[in-house]
């Protein structure tokens, strides 16, 4: 295979080959841009659920599609808040956006809507927060709309509010349409301000570090090209409708990109100096340098696929989706490393280093020891000292790991400002927690429900150990023996109308989102056969299904569980096996995944240590550490392959320990640059709005940071230091 992998990047070499390489990909380009779309324009936010639609509240969802059909998509919630109380001006005005909802003068794409302006007054006063202060009023969406349709419908919506408000109500849409709509804000312009900050923060810091201005832009234009390629060939999948394209994945694929190319273009270009002072001919230099670092841009490379093609084995939405997405990212971002960095290079030659253009040398020279020699010459001669000291610090910031709290409310990602995130806090100041998102019950049965008395005192008994499980503050309807008289009215919608159905609304006492809350629901599915067995609603006919988002937030909590036990452990076996066919050595495979994992763990840690003390978050995301690890681990082996295979390498012509001195001091400055400019590139995340992401760059940078110098620069090296000189002894 690596024969065979020389061919390549030998060919991409030549003078002839590096100029067909670079046409072939500019027609490409060209081709793909004609005939496929932007992958932004199929993006979507694919929500939390299961990509088998299997979890329990999926099937109590379509439980309720089926008793109780409506032809209503997305509800909304609009709140009305006055800090004073609404007063009868208040009132007339929520009658008038009642009116105008409900009439044919409605934006086209609204469904259901709440008749407030026929309720009788006394119903109607039941409808304000106790205060007096808020009043919540609900209606839907139509069915299968796209969220382009969703965000015109509700701007509509905004503009008739503005224009026929007078007495100073504040406003807001919440609720899932309201969610769906700003979220589609938030992310329409974030990717071109992310795109720019990206390109921008690379420019300036190759710029910074290397001061030739081919060498800056070199690994630019190499992204770019790669990325147009990459856009498309999504977009075009997009279009086919092969998978979905989420389009936070599409935002951090953009930063893996542009960060893992550039470390690739540092990778060649600094081989490639090296050996246009020992080789006069640009080409052939190019072929040398390539015979020694494509190997390890193809483990690396082969390494970062190989996680991205784990990510199918997840049932979680958001993480299976970024497996279609970065698979064929990266595919194209190896061959870019493994063709179009040579052949660009190999065209450009000693021109790409300008002014501080490398000189054919007749003679080696020695060169003045650098910052990393002084570091690599330390590091052999006390790794005990240096293995030990770091191990140390590292454990210590794992052990804050275990501290983290995790939020499972997508609302609190949303910025302080955006309608849906206030409107939500609205309500959740003015109501009860629990009616922020209600959760529902539905009793089924396979023949048909008879409302007679022995029934409905079974119904009775089952509430009440529903009730008995603690944590609900109200469930309605209530039901009494009375119900099954002749002339009694049974509770709207209480029967479905196949009568194979009953429907009950559970007020919970905590927030929704709560762990306490997810706890009750977990307990009304685990005793669910018992309670119906006790109530005499047992004996297989009858069924309950509990639904709602609290239902929903309990089933994606035990998928990221069930998923990060699974990535992780693939992953983590993946990387094993790839870096024991790069290196040829199981225990040095092993070593390697070992400190990557102890960088892995350590940097949540010191991030939570940040972002708990200093920027002051009680929780963070729950789709954070799986991030980080997907990541920070996959791009970890970038820096231990470099190092290892010039440490082999050297090995072949001095004592180990100075064969790792020499390497650490050749490939110190690199990897440093590399990991400098990959960590300030994930940091770039934090100019988007959503907090998952702000805090995501952060906590990448951090372990980027730490990877790169303490790992990388000195724990690695004094460990293998250590390990070859105890089996020599």
């Amino acid at each position: 295979m690596l024969k065979q992998l020389n061919k390549l990047t030998g060919w991409a070499s030549s003078r002839k080959g590096s100029k067909i390489v670079l046409i072939v990909w500019l027609a490409a380009i060209v081709i793909v841009s004609g005939i496929a779309p932007t992958a932004k324009n199929y993006s979507i936010s694919a929500g939390e659920g299961s990509i088998h639609e299997n979890t329990p509240s999926a099937i109590a969802k379509q439980i309720m599609d089926k008793h109780y059909p409506t032809d209503d998509g997305l509800p909304a919630l609009v709140v009305f808040y006055k800090p004073d109380g609404i007063n009868e001006e208040g009132r007339k005005e929520i009658v008038a956006f009642s009116e105008w909802i409900s009439s044919s003068e409605k934006p086209e794409n609204i469904g259901g809507t709440l008749p407030f302006h026929f309720l009788p007054e006394n119903v109607q006063d039941q409808m304000f927060s106790e205060n007096n202060t808020t009043f919540l009023y609900h209606f839907s969406m139509k069915k299968d709309l796209n969220t382009d349709e969703v965000h015109d419908s509700l701007e509509e919506i905004k503009q008739w509010i503005s224009k026929n408000s007078t007495v100073g109500m504040q406003v807001e849409i919440t609720g899932p349409a309201g969610i769906a709509s700003d979220t589609l804000s938030l992310f329409r312009n974030a990717d071109f301000v992310l795109l720019f900050a990206t390109v921008g923060l690379i420019l300036v810091l190759l710029l910074a570090i290397y001061r030739s201005p081919l060498l800056a832009l070199i690994p630019l234009v190499v992204a770019a090209l790669v990325y147009q390629m990459v856009d498309r060939v999504i977009g075009f999948a997009g279009q086919q409708g092969w998978f979905v394209i989420d389009s936070q994945a599409l935002s951090i694929m953009m930063i893996l990109l542009f960060a893992v190319l550039t470390d690739y273009c540092l990778f060649v270009f600094s081989r490639y100096r090296e050996e246009l002072k020992r080789v006069g001919d640009k080409f052939d230099a190019m072929k040398l340098a390539m015979s020694k670092v494509g190997e390890p841009i193809l483990f690396s490379g082969g390494t970062i696929l190989g996680s991205m093609l784990i990510l199918f084995a997840a049932i979680f939405k958001p993480y299976h989706n970024f497996a279609p997405v970065f698979s064929i990212a990266v595919i194209f971002i190896l061959l870019g490393g493994l063709t179009l960095i040579p052949a660009i290079f190999s065209l450009l030659g000693r021109k790409s280093f300008w002014p501080f253009v490398p000189k054919l040398e007749t003679e080696e020279k020695v060169n003045k020891q650098g910052i990393w020699g002084k570091v690599a010459s330390a590091v052999v001669k006390r790794p005990a000292i240096f293995a030990s000291i770091l191990l140390l610090i590292m454990l210590a910031a794992s052990i804050n790991a275990t501290n983290m709290k995790y939020s499972f409310n997508l609302m609190k990602s949303f910025p302080d400002d955006l309608s849906s995130r206030i409107g939500f806090e609205l309500l959740e100041e003015n109501f009860p927690k629990g009616k922020l998102a209600p959760v529902h019950i539905v009793l089924t049965s396979e023949k048909e429900i008879i409302i007679d008395e022995p029934f409905l005192q079974n119904v009775t008994k089952l509430l009440e150990d529903i009730n008995g499980v603690g944590g609900i503050d109200s469930i309605s309807p209530q039901v009494t023996p009375e119900m099954a008289q002749a002339d009694a009215t049974l509770p709207r919608n209480f029967l479905s109308g196949d009568k194979h159905a009953i429907k009950f609304e559970v007020t919970l006492s905590d927030n929704p989102y709560d762990k306490e809350a997810l706890q009750v629901v977990e307990a009304l599915q685990k005793n669910k056969d018992q309670m119906l067995q006790d109530s005499g609603l047992g004996g297989g006919y009858f069924d309950y299904y509990v639904a709602g988002q609290t239902a929903e937030q309990l089933d994606v909590s035990n998928m990221n569980t069930r998923d990060m036990i699974l990535i992780f452990s693939l992953i983590a076996g993946a990387i094993v096996i790839m870096l024991a066919f790069q290196t040829r050595s199981i225990w040095l495979s092993v070593l390697m995944t070992s400190t990557i994992l102890l960088s892995y763990v350590a940097t949540l840690g010191l991030g939570w240590l940040v972002f708990e003390n200093i920027l002051g978050y009680d929780a963070i995301s729950y789709r954070i550490p799986v991030y980080t690890f997907i990541f920070l681990v996959t791009l970890g082996v970038d820096y231990n392959i470099m190092l290892v295979s010039r440490i082999r390498e050297e090995a072949a012509k001095h004592e180990w320990k100075h064969a790792i001195q020499i390497a650490l001091e050749k490939t110190g400055g690199v990897i440093s640059s590399a990991g400098l400019i990959l960590a300030a590139t994930f940091a770039v995340l934090i100019t988007q709005p959503m907090q998952e992401l702000f805090l995501f760059g952060i906590i990448m940078a951090i372990g980027i940071i730490i990877d790169t110098f303490l790992v990388r620069g000195i724990l690695l090296p004094s460990i293998l230091a250590m390990k070859r000189k105890s089996s020599e002894n």
